[in-house]
């Protein structure tokens, strides 16, 4: 078969990069912010491409196919070198730039917004903080696509090449219609609820659908679906279910809640800067999330 290198995709190659780091066909679409059959079919052009299968896929996960060893290190270092290219490139065309362009998801508080502005201006050369706020997706995407410099988000999914860091933890608190008291709730107990579910934008019900998976434990959810986190208050007082939130996203402290543990201890959900470590804001983006961490470490202290 005659193998026509100079069609290769490069969203194929990023994709087939992917599912060598992850393993995993959904986790890699997950991280690239599209649907799992629009990553396969793309890896798929690819393979046609080359001329033989990258991967086996099978009950029990998947596996690089013989081909695949030996042609996914030659995609990696390819794929290395061009990002190398286009960093060199907007370093030397965008030499003054003054903003780092924040993307920040709907759960992220106003608190740590108002750190990285303080923190940004401390910088060795102060810059201006742009903010954009927008579902993990799109913050994703257009993290891929360089639209943005760094973007906070919970902790919740994979992006393979990229630098992380937590920067902050958060408890998470149980809203139910007969809340009469904030005694804490065991998660055990609390899995015997009724609880209504966000569309899977924010990262709040990714947080809580993998919550339940790791105990395995089933998740009883509400036919229905609230279009935003701030309506779950809303519909708990109708009494169509219980709700988990992180604490700073209750509308009031008064808010009848219960903390959420997990034998005794807090659970909590996790926030993480995401940023390419070869942008060319590199440096600054790396000593940002740091300051983010150091400031999380010294509040829980």
């Amino acid at each position: 078969m005659a193998m026509a290198t100079d069609r290769l995709n490069l969203e194929g190659l990023r994709y087939a990069q992917a599912v060598a780091e992850t393993g995993s066909f959904s986790a890699a679409a997950r991280a690239y912010g599209v649907t799992q059959p629009a990553l396969s079919n793309g890896i798929a052009k690819l393979e046609e491409r080359l001329g033989d299968k990258l991967f086996e896929r099978s009950p029990r996960g998947v596996t690089q196919t013989a081909f695949g060893v030996r042609i996914l290190p030659l995609i990696e270092r390819a794929l290395a070198a061009l990002d190398a290219v286009g960093a060199e490139a907007r370093r030397l065309t965008e030499p003054g730039e003054q903003k780092i362009r924040m993307g920040v998801s709907p759960l992220i508080g106003s608190h740590l917004v108002a750190r990285a502005f303080s923190m940004v201006q401390g910088l060795p050369a102060p810059r201006d903080l742009v903010l954009r706020e927008a579902n993990m997706q799109e913050l994703r995407a257009c993290l891929l696509a360089g639209q943005l410099d760094i973007i906070l988000i919970p902790a919740v999914a994979a992006m393979p090449r990229f630098e992380h860091r937590v920067i902050d933890v958060e408890p998470i608190v149980v809203v139910s219609p007969d809340t009469a008291e904030a005694t804490p709730v065991e998660l055990t107990e609390a899995g015997k609820e009724q609880f209504i579910l966000v569309p899977d934008t924010c990262g709040l019900t990714t947080f809580t659908t993998q919550l339940f998976q790791a105990h395995e434990m089933p998740l009883n959810t509400y036919p229905g679906e609230a279009a935003g986190y701030r309506v779950l208050e809303d519909w708990t007082k109708l009494g169509l279910g219980s709700a988990l939130v992180p604490r700073s996203k209750l509308t009031s402290p008064d808010v009848c809640h219960r903390p959420l543990h997990d034998q005794g201890r807090e659970v909590q959900i996790s926030f993480e800067a995401v940023w390419n470590a070869d942008s060319p804001l590199g440096p600054d983006l790396l000593r940002l999330a740091d300051s983010l961490a150091a400031t999380r470490l010294q509040s829980h202290t």
